[in-house]
């Protein structure tokens, strides 16, 4: 068997999807339940905007050419005048160099580190940090480019985000950093970066000359205050974008995650490398793709509506819930994340749930890395998608809290 952090452990098996290891995990296990409810993946169901299949087949004969890897003029142009009115950063984006169209926020959150680890070419291995839990994309990114996956764990006691005061102290790792990758509000945890934090973090990425790649892709699921975006902490500064690359797609905010259609925005001149990569091996928005996605981000209505569906369902786990589980109304993202530890070890509590009550959730050990000290962040809870509608999610809710009984 490979190194279990090794580019042969993305081939020979070793390193695992969580889906994937939630299969073994369940395999043959009968639901007890005769009405078995999946809240494993995050993948929205609610109602996307009706003028997607329209706004396509208007332009169907874009289907005869090849699209632009940039993108088209109208998709970074509405793409820019999104980023305007939601991060109040009206003109200031630069359509034609600041920002990269790519086929969801997995694509170029992967294709991102390979620019990012060649900016430290010669300097050895160098290293790629993301947040633990992390999204796996980041982890076969750090691998695919040569780097060395470093993690941070993002736990209670540091407010579900890495700890930039001991990264801060390890001067050694940050000197070979070529990446880190963060995400607010998080996935799984809800946790949202403040503008204080995104700052720090921009500012120790210009400080030792790394990228900062920060997945917003949750940023329009929120229940008070919109989460603060990277951009519109860096535009507040003298280097602008530099150093910082910011992710987001349809996916989550449109409800579109089979139109795979996202981008990359900051760093002009990073940017202009992710395109090379992208130029010679990644591929490109499909031009009807391309045309639907630019009506989408110059809608806004289905995205409040989207914010008010997933206010129901929190109400509800607010109401079936209260504090057990450590349950606190996230202040972004769809997911709960539910201590389950007065039952056991975080996959006991998912095969339980399933065997007895017929409620699939992820372990969340298997959404996190265990460090060299033998913990993992995400062991002692599950993953909750509330994507259902509120009656399904109610449901699956009650028969969650009987888990221990």
């Amino acid at each position: 068997m490979s190194d279990p952090l090794s580019l042969a452990a993305l081939a020979d098996g070793t390193i695992l999807s969580p889906f994937t290891r939630l299969r073994h995990l369940l395999d043959g296990v009968t639901p007890g339940h005769d009405r078995p409810l999946d809240l494993t993946l995050g993948e929205p169901r609610e109602t996307m905007p009706p003028f997607v299949a329209a706004k396509i087949a208007e332009a169907d004969a874009l289907f005869a050419k090849y699209p632009p890897i940039r993108g088209s003029d109208d998709l970074r142009g509405a793409i820019s005048d999104w980023i305007g009115r939601r991060f109040g950063l009206a003109g200031v984006m630069d359509p034609s160099s600041e920002i990269l169209p790519c086929n969801g926020s997995r694509e170029g959150l992967f294709y991102a580190a390979f620019p990012a680890a060649g900016r430290k070419a010669g300097q050895g291995r160098p290293a790629v940090l993301m947040c633990n839990p992390f999204y796996q994309a980041y982890l076969g990114g750090a691998l695919a480019s040569g780097a060395e996956p470093v993690f941070l764990d993002a736990t209670e006691a540091t407010g579900h985000l890495p700890d930039l005061d001991a990264l801060e102290a390890d001067t050694q790792l940050l000197s070979r950093t070529a990446a880190l990758y963060l995400c607010s509000p998080a996935n799984p945890q809800g946790a949202v970066a403040s503008e204080a934090y995104i700052a720090r973090a921009l500012a120790l990425a210009r400080t030792y000359d790394f990228m900062l790649f920060f997945d917003e892709c949750y940023s329009e699921i929120y229940g008070g205050a919109p989460p603060t975006g990277g951009l519109e902490v860096a535009a507040k500064t003298p280097e602008r974008f530099r150093n910082l690359v910011v992710f987001n797609s349809l996916s989550k905010r449109s409800n579109l995650p089979g139109l795979r259609s996202g981008f990359c925005a900051g760093d002009a001149t990073f940017l202009q490398m992710l395109f090379e990569v992208r130029n010679l091996v990644g591929p490109q928005m499909p031009g009807p793709t391309q045309h639907a996605s630019a009506a989408v981000w110059a809608e806004e209505q289905h995205v409040t509506a989207n914010r008010l569906a997933y206010a129901a369902k929190y109400d509800v786990a607010d109401a079936v819930l209260g504090t057990r589980f450590g349950y606190r109304r996230p202040a972004g993202g769809f997911f709960l994340w539910l201590d389950t530890s007065g039952i056991g070890d975080d996959a006991y509590a998912a095969l339980t749930l399933w065997k007895r009550f017929g409620v699939k959730v992820i372990p969340g050990s298997y959404l996190a890395q265990t460090g060299r000290d033998g913990t993992n962040p995400g062991a002692h809870y599950v993953r909750v998608a509330l994507v259902h509608d509120v009656q399904t999610i109610r449901e699956a809710l009650e028969r969650f809290v009987h888990v221990s009984a």
